[in-house]
Parts: C-alpha cells; sequence; structure tokens
C-alpha cells in the first residue's frame, strides 16, 4: 500500500482503537473527517496486518469513498458515518472478487454489493478490506490459499473460523466493526478464539449469505462492544431500535426529535443519541450449563468456570438464575455432523476440484458418501428445530453455556491435511455452536475472562427466535463487570 496514511505515526493517531459509536458521532458532528478516520485505520492495517494476515485485500480507494460522505446530504443522519468496517471475503463487494479462501473460484469483480454491505455503505460505513477465510467457509480455522490468519492473543494459535480475518481485524484494533457469518458457529467461534462480540441473528433478520447453507448461515457483526454491536446490527437488520436494545435488553423506538433513517425503510425515523453510563436493570430467567456436551466430549475446566462466573454476574444483576444440567442429547452431534459434511459437498458445487485444497476434497467427498446412504442430518435437524430445542431449554429465556471446548489450536495450513486431522480437531475444540444453527437460535459470544494459557475466554449465549435484544442487553451488563481488553501488544 502506499499513500498519505503511511507518513502518519502510532502517537500521533486519535481515532484508530475508538468505537463505532464514537467515530460516527464525531463525523456526523464535523469533529473529524471521514478521510481523516480512514487514513488512520489504513495506517493501523498496514503496520500490524503482515504479522496477522487478517486481510486478503485492502481497499486503498476507501480514503475517496470516505472523501464523498462529505457530499452526502444526510451526513448528520448516518449511524456509521465513517466507520471503517471490513467485510469477509465470501460476501460480494462491488468492484472486488470474492473468492471465499479458494483459489478455485472466480476472480470476476462483483457487479453490486450484497445487500447486508449496501446497508452499511448507506449507513455511511467505509468499507476498507476484505478479510480472509478457509475455503469456502468450511472449517474453525484460518488458513487458506491466501495465508494462515494468526490470533493476536497468541500468534502461533489459530483466529478460529470460518470468519477468521474478520475476528482478528477487530481483536487487533484494524477496524471497530467486522462483517462475518456463520453456518455451524462462524462467528461465535473466531469471537471467541479472538476475544471479541460476535452476534448470529436468527433468520431473517439480516440478508443471509449467497450461499446460506439451506438456511443454516446468517451474516452478523464483530465489535468490542455491546453498543458498537447493537448499532451494526440495527443497520444490518434495517431495525433502528435494535441500535438501543443492548440498553435493557429489548426495542427501543426511537426518541424525538427524530430524523429520517438510512436503514432499510425510508418512513423510519432516528436520532442519534450519546451511550449512557451502563445498561439498564432488566430481569430474565436463566439458564446456566457449564458443560452441555455430549458425554465423551470434554470441557476445559477454565471454561465451565467462566459460564458459572457469567450466571454470578448476570444474577448480581437481577436476572433469576437456573442451573441447567442436562446434556445436549447425544443424537444431535452425529445429525449436525453430518449436516456439516452435506454442506461441503453443496458448496463445492461446480468448482474445480484440482484447484480445491486436500481438506477441501475429504470433506465434500465425505458428504457425498453420507448423502448417498441417506445420512445427510436432515431428520435430526427437522427434530431438533420441530420441538427437540425448545423441550431441552426449558422454561429460560436465555442459556448461558462455553463458546468453545479447548483453547484455539495451532495456526498453520490445515489445508493441506486430511478429513481426520481437521474433523477430530474442529469437533475437539469448537463443537458447542452447530446445535444453534440446527435450529435457527440468535446466539452470541461474549468475552469474559482470560485463560491460564493468556488466551481469552468467551461465553456463549443463546436465546429463542426474537431474543436478539436481550442477548445484546445480557452482554452489556456482562461488558460492565468485565471490561473488554485488548490483545496484548495490539493496543494504543
Amino acid at each position: 500500500m502506499d499513500g498519505p496514511y503511511l507518513n502518519l505515526h502510532t502517537q500521533d493517531m486519535v481515532w484508530a482503537g475508538r468505537s463505532a459509536v464514537e467515530i460516527a458521532t464525531a463525523v456526523r458532528r464535523g469533529e473529524v473527517a471521514a478521510t481523516t478516520v480512514v487514513e488512520e485505520h489504513l495506517h493501523v492495517i498496514a503496520e500490524r496486518d503482515p504479522r496477522i494476515r487478517a486481510f486478503r485485500l485492502v481497499r486503498e480507494q476507501a480514503v475517496d469513498e470516505a472523501r464523498l460522505l462529505r457530499k452526502r446530504r444526510d451526513l448528520a443522519e448516518l449511524p456509521l458515518a465513517g466507520v471503517p468496517v471490513a467485510v469477509k471475503d465470501n460476501l460480494q463487494v462491488a468492484g472486488e472478487a470474492p473468492r471465499a479462501g479458494s483459489a478455485a473460484t472466480s476472480d470476476a469483480p462483483a457487479s453490486e454489493d450484497h445487500p447486508a454491505v449496501a446497508r452499511l455503505r448507506a449507513a455511511g460505513a467505509v468499507i476498507v478490506g476484505l478479510t480472509n477465510l478457509p475455503e469456502l467457509a468450511l472449517v474453525a480455522f484460518g488458513d487458506s490459499a491466501y495465508g494462515v490468519v494468526r490470533n493476536p492473543w497468541d500468534l502461533s494459535r489459530t483466529a478460529g473460523g470460518s470468519s477468521s480475518g474478520s475476528a482478528a481485524a477487530v481483536a487487533a484494533g484494524m477496524v471497530p466493526l467486522a462483517l462475518g457469518n456463520d453456518g455451524m458457529g462462524s462467528l461465535r467461534i473466531p469471537a471467541a478464539c479472538c476475544g471479541v462480540l460476535a452476534i448470529k441473528p436468527g433468520p431473517g433478520l439480516v440478508p443471509p449469505p449467497s450461499d446460506d447453507w439451506d438456511r443454516l448461515a446468517e451474516n452478523g457483526p464483530f465489535a468490542t462492544t455491546a453498543a458498537d454491536l447493537a448499532l451494526a446490527l440495527s443497520v444490518l437488520a434495517g431495525d433502528p431500535s435494535l441500535a438501543e436494545a443492548w440498553r435493557g435488553g429489548r426495542r427501543v423506538e426511537p426518541p424525538k426529535p427524530m430524523l429520517r433513517s438510512v436503514w432499510a425503510d425510508e418512513d423510519q425515523v432516528w436520532e442519534p443519541q450519546p451511550p449512557p453510563d451502563g445498561p439498564e436493570p432488566f430481569d430474565l430467567r436463566v439458564a446456566y450449563a457449564a458443560q452441555p456436551l455430549p458425554v465423551g466430549l470434554p470441557m476445559d475446566r477454565e471454561f465451565r468456570a467462566a459460564v458459572r462466573a457469567a450466571a454470578e454476574t448476570l444474577r448480581v444483576a437481577g436476572h433469576t438464575i437456573v442451573e441447567h444440567d442436562h446434556r445436549l442429547p447425544f443424537w444431535l452431534g452425529p445429525a449436525t455432523v453430518a449436516t456439516w459434511l452435506g454442506r461441503a459437498a453443496s458448496s463445492a458445487g461446480d468448482l474445480d476440484r484440482p484447484r480445491l485444497e486436500r481438506r477441501t476434497r475429504a470433506l465434500v467427498r465425505a458428504g457425498r458418501v453420507l448423502g448417498a446412504l441417506g445420512l445427510d442430518g436432515v431428520r435430526g435437524r427437522q427434530r431438533w428445530s420441530g420441538y427437540g430445542a425448545d423441550q431441552w431449554l426449558g422454561r429460560a429465556d436465555v442459556l448461558v453455556m462455553p463458546a468453545l471446548a479447548a483453547v484455539p489450536p495451532v495456526a498453520e495450513r490445515w489445508g493441506e491435511r486430511g478429513f481426520l486431522r481437521n474433523a477430530l480437531t474442529n469437533v475437539r475444540y469448537a463443537p458447542a455452536t452447530g446445535a444453534w444453527n440446527m435450529c435457527g437460535w440468535p446466539a452470541m459470544t461474549v468475552p469474559l475472562a482470560t485463560h491460564s494459557t493468556g488466551m481469552p475466554i468467551g461465553v456463549q449465549l443463546v436465546a429463542p427466535p426474537g431474543g436478539e435484544p436481550q442477548l445484546l442487553g445480557l452482554a452489556a451488563q456482562l461488558q460492565a463487570v468485565h471490561p473488554p481488553t485488548r490483545a496484548p501488544g495490539f493496543s494504543f
């Protein structure tokens, strides 16, 4: 990269490391130009990304796009005015080729933005780059033909997957917000690995990926604060009321006086408000399950302790806390794995198989064999989504459980290895997320503590359909007691 932002010095920067809420508020008020904000973040990317490899492509034209914001008559109304955002490289960004972590995909540039990307731009966000992911977003690692994404907390470990680069970019302070997607945990797993927030919304709230894995996959944001996450989700959903949901766990109607909204519906209105000191009290029935995995799948004891600590934090905040001592049904595991492999076979489609990685070819073969045998996970998915998940959760409003089962494995070229090594490592460290894609429930990851290895520990919050506001509100209450921290060496 070249340009004036390379002449900046870290000590001279003011806006890199700030929250999206702070940046957008300042740009709307004319306190800083969007070009200054974007140039600072491009400098940080140039300085930090060689160690992380979060980005496949950095968009130098982002500065020109930021400059164009000054000409927008609705600048004072833009909820994400001038906010730099990174986008996972399996989503269309006009003028760029979405490579999906694969050398077998087309290098033809997208003719238009994906609807989720278009909503970010309409809200004033500036797309600064496309982030790396494993080939076709199939695994919970961060390696592909375009490099190995490393974890900012420990460069020897993976950033998780499949939204690897998006999570790592936020964790390393290169952007305040990033967009990813989640088919079996691909937002929540890397968020937990990298110590940031991410939310997988329920179906129908946010425009899904073009390949939505038969309605398993959803697009969603990464952020470092609950307020930023709620703001990003509100823009992606075209629902201004979600921007304030973190305050009290509910959708909040915009106060008066009000401005015309740039969200999905032009007749909506919105008034930017600075965040208060902390979230408001509200009361939910919260169940916690420190070890919800089926027999045979171990859970790190420090992760179990973090779930109990989260439950106690929420009890002190005024919620009714109940222990959930039932494990997830054993049959759900094989159904989830079969569903995952089936989607791998489908995602490969008509791509040139010799150009696919060894890992991808193996996953595709396994999925096709299971499909030929009628072991596609469909019956298990229908059983879990139809009534199993409701019965298992019981009368609780929200579930707290671990996001991972073990600390992230090493960062290396897992794509050059075969099916067994990849599948076993995936299942051992990240088996706790796929159940909630199988039933379509909203779920999110919140960083809570630090492991004895020095890695972050994230807890997972899960709610029945429509529970996104409650998840955001609980996340804010957890963060009020357990403030977010930057990865060592990546602070400002």
